[in-house]
């Protein structure tokens, strides 16, 4: 069993990951790159960011170990570190779609004046 201080540094790098994780633009990035990596041009033109405003995100991730970056000449190419990122928002995106579902067949009932 980890130590309490051990216990809260874990807690606090936890809330620091979601935190980095808690952009809509980041999670785009992360789902264009879990197929591979991708140069920040190719990226520019799936996502329409303006070059600065994409490197400013990819700095981030890049500073979490989220993604992980490789130099080819004048190009950086970029990939995500550890594909368990990418299974835990499959994960959580599965809740939310299952929320909203839910959501959704309750507004359906009240519509119809049910009770559940």
């Amino acid at each position: 069993m980890a130590s309490p201080s051990a216990e809260n540094r874990l807690y606090e790098l936890h809330a620091e990951l979601c935190k980095t994780l808690s952009s809509p633009v980041r999670l785009r990035l992360l789902n264009r790159l879990r197929d591979g990596e991708n140069t920040v041009s190719e990226l520019v033109s799936a996502t329409g960011l303006r070059q600065a405003n994409l490197s400013q995100h990819l700095t981030v991730l890049r500073q979490r170990g989220i993604v992980a970056v490789r130099k080819e000449g004048v190009n950086a190419h970029y990939r995500v570190a550890n594909v368990k990122i990418i299974k835990a928002c499959d994960l959580i995106r599965e809740v939310l779609i299952e929320q909203l579902t839910e959501a959704q067949e309750l507004a359906k009932r009240a519509s119809r004046g049910e009770q559940r």
